[in-house]
C-alpha cells in the first residue's frame, strides 16, 4: 500500500518556528500552554494563525503542570514552551509531576545562541545536564532541517512504554532559521500487550489463592481500561485497591473497592496487603506512597506472591522481588484479563466483602476540631458534584480528607501529583476546565498550596475556565506542623504563615468570592460558585488544631 504523507512541506521555505508548529499540528496537538520568551520569537511567530490554542500563564511552572494534566486527561503528550534560564528552572518542577506520575509530556525551552554556547551567555543552561535525571530524554535541536525528526522522536519517547516527559532546548538561532524540511506523520506507539503465557501464569497464580488483592495505579490508562478493572474484578470478586492519588480508576461505589493504599491509608487496608498470599499490583511502582513507607512488603523478597505488571521492564524489581514480572501495558493486560473465564471456587469472597465493608465503615466522617469541617466539605462535595466531575489538588493535609470521604465515580475525575508537589491542584483545573469545558472542575487547595501557583487564577479568568477553588485557610503548613507534633510535640517552627482575604482577592479578578466561617454555609455558597457563570473561590476558614483527619495540633 502506498505510504500518503498529506503533511508533506518538502520543498516550502520556511523559518524553524514554523516548522517546529507544523510538526506539533502534525502530532495532533491541539493546544499549548506556555510563558512567552525572546529565546524562542519564532516558534511564537509560528503559532500566529496555526490554530493551536496558544494558552499563556502566569508561571512557567503553572504551565508546565497544566500541560501536564492535558496529558493525564487525555493520554496524549502535553506541551509547554519557555524560555531560556529562568523559564526552564521553573518548568523543573512541573517535568518532576509528570516523571514521577508517568505522564507523557514534551517541554520546549528556548536556548542561547549556537555561537554562544560555553560562555554562560545570558541565562545560558546546559539542559542535558539540567533535566537529565527528571525527565525520559533531554536533547538539543542543532540544525533547523532537523526539527521535525527530532519533534517525532520526542512524541514517541514521551508516550510509548512508561509515559514520562521529555525536553527539547531551542538554540534561537537554529529557530529562526529557514529550512525545507518535510512534515514528519504522528507517532506510532509501540504495542506492549501481555503475552499469552503471562496471562496464564497470572490467572493460575490468582486462581490459587486465598488471599489475593488486585492495586491498580500508574500511567497508560484510559476509561476502556478502567472499565476492564471493574469487569475482571467483578467477574472473579477479586478485592481492589487503588494506588497513591490513582482512585478514580475504579468506581468507588463498586463491593469490590477497597480502598486507597497510600498515604493514611485505612489499618485494615494494611492489614489486608500485609496478610494477602498473592498481590496483583497492575501498573503502580510499588514507590514510597503505595508502600506505606516500604513496610506493606519486605525488602527486597516479599512474604506475599508478587505479580507486577508495568510498562517499564526495569521496574518490576526495583525494590520488590516479583514471583511474576510482566512488561506490559496494565491497560492491555487487564482488558485481556477481564475476557478469561473466572474460577467457580472463590475461597477470598467473604474477605473482599469484609474489606469493602472496612473500607465504607472507614469513610464516615469523623469529626474534627472547628467551625469548618473538612470532613463535612468534601462529604457534601461527593453527595452533590456529578459522576464526571474533575477533582484536583496538589499538596497538603487538608488533600488527606479528600482522599478519605470523597467518592470518585468515573475514570479521569482524579487530578492530583503523585510527586507530592505543592501548587498543582489550581493549573491542573485550569487546564482540565480548558479541555472539559462541558465537566464541573473543583479545585481544593490548603493555603500554602494554594498561593504556590494563585497567579494562575489569574488565567482562568484570562481563558473563561469556570474552575471553583475552594481554599483551606489555617494560616499554617498543616503537614509539616503534623510532623512537628508528632516528632516534637508543642515546638512549631516555621510552619505559621499570614495570609491574605483570598475570597476579597477573587473578586479584585472580578470573579465570584466568599468567605465561610462554618460549614453549615458551604452548601448554600458553594451552589453560588457553581453557579457564578466564572470562576469562584470559596475561602474556609479552618481551625489550625484540625491538622489531619485523625490528629489534632
Amino acid at each position: 500500500m502506498e505510504r500518503v504523507n498529506d503533511n508533506d512541506q518538502t520543498g516550502a521555505t520556511r523559518h524553524g518556528g514554523t516548522a517546529l508548529v507544523e510538526a506539533l499540528k502534525a502530532q495532533g496537538v491541539e493546544r499549548v500552554f506556555c510563558i512567552p520568551g525572546e529565546s524562542y520569537l519564532a516558534a511564537l511567530d509560528g503559532f500566529f494563525e496555526s490554530g493551536i490554542d496558544l494558552v499563556v500563564a502566569r508561571h512557567e511552572g503553572g504551565a508546565a503542570m497544566m500541560a501536564d494534566a492535558h496529558g493525564k486527561l487525555t493520554g496524549k503528550a502535553g506541551v509547554a514552551f519557555v524560555t531560556r534560564g529562568p523559564g526552564a528552572t521553573n518548568a523543573a518542577s512541573g517535568i518532576h509531576v509528570a516523571m514521577q506520575d508517568s505522564t507523557p509530556m514534551v517541554l520546549f525551552v528556548g536556548q542561547v545562541a549556537r555561537d554562544q554556547r560555553d560562555r554562560e551567555a545570558f541565562q545560558e543552561v546546559d539542559y542535558r545536564a539540567m533535566f537529565a535525571p527528571l525527565a525520559k530524554w533531554v536533547a538539543e535541536i542543532e540544525v533547523t532541517e532537523r526539527i521535525p525528526e527530532y519533534v517525532s522522536h520526542a512524541f514517541h519517547v514521551a508516550q510509548s512504554g512508561r509515559p514520562g516527559p521529555v525536553v527539547l532546548a531551542l538554540p534561537e538561532d537554529m529557530l529562526s532559521a529557514a529550512c525545507k524540511a518535510a512534515v514528519a506523520p504522528a507517532a506510532t506507539m509501540v504495542r506492549s500487550e501481555p503475552s499469552e503465557a503471562a496471562l496464564d501464569d497470572i490467572v493460575a497464580a490468582l486462581a490459587g489463592a486465598e488471599r489475593p488483592l488486585v492495586i491498580v495505579g500508574g500511567g497508560g490508562w484510559s476509561a476502556e481500561a478502567a472499565k476492564a478493572v471493574a469487569d475482571f474484578a467483578e467477574k472473579w470478586d477479586l478485592p481492589v485497591g487503588t494506588s497513591f492519588r490513582c482512585q478514580d480508576y475504579i468506581d468507588n461505589r463498586s463491593p469490590q473497592y477497597v480502598g486507597d493504599v497510600g498515604i493514611g491509608i485505612n489499618p485494615a487496608l494494611a492489614d489486608m496487603v500485609k496478610n494477602a498470599d498473592v498481590i496483583l499490583a497492575l501498573g503502580p511502582r510499588l514507590g514510597e506512597m503505595t508502600t506505606s513507607g516500604y513496610t506493606l512488603f519486605s525488602v527486597p523478597d516479599p512474604e506475599q506472591t508478587l505479580i507486577h505488571v508495568h510498562l517499564d521492564p526495569s521496574e518490576p524489581g526495583r525494590v520488590y522481588r516479583p514471583d511474576i514480572a510482566v512488561a506490559a501495558s496494565p491497560a492491555a493486560t487487564v482488558i485481556a484479563l477481564a475476557g478469561r473465564p473466572a474460577p467457580d471456587a472463590k475461597p477470598w469472597a467473604a474477605l473482599r466483602a469484609d474489606a469493602h465493608a472496612a473500607m465504607v465503615e472507614w469513610r464516615k466522617p469523623q469529626a474534627t476540631p472547628g467551625d469548618v469541617k473538612m470532613e463535612q466539605i468534601v462529604a457534601h462535595l461527593s453527595d452533590v458534584l456529578p459522576d464526571d466531575a474533575i477533582i484536583t489538588n496538589g499538596a497538603g493535609n487538608y488533600a488527606a480528607w479528600l482522599h478519605r470521604y470523597y467518592w470518585h465515580r468515573s475514570y479521569r475525575t482524579q487530578l492530583a501529583p503523585t510527586s507530592g508537589s505543592m501548587g498543582y491542584g489550581l493549573p491542573a483545573a485550569v487546564a482540565a476546565k480548558l479541555a472539559h469545558p462541558e465537566r464541573e472542575v473543583i479545585c481544593l487547595a490548603g493555603d500554602g498550596c494554594f498561593q504556590m501557583s494563585a497567579t494562575e487564577f489569574g488565567t482562568a479568568c484570562d481563558y473563561g475556565a469556570n474552575v471553583v477553588v475552594i481554599v483551606s485557610n489555617n494560616g499554617v503548613y498543616g503537614t509539616i506542623r503534623m510532623h512537628q507534633e508528632k516528632n516534637y510535640p508543642g515546638r512549631p517552627s516555621g510552619t505559621g504563615m499570614r495570609n491574605p482575604d483570598f475570597a476579597a482577592w477573587a473578586r479584585s479578578y472580578g470573579a465570584f468570592g466568599e468567605t465561610v466561617t462554618r460549614h453549615e454555609d458551604f452548601p448554600a455558597a458553594l451552589e453560588r460558585a457553581r453557579k457564578a457563570g466564572g470562576p469562584a473561590l470559596i475561602e474556609l476558614k479552618t481551625d489550625p488544631a484540625a491538622i489531619s483527619p485523625r490528629t489534632k495540633a
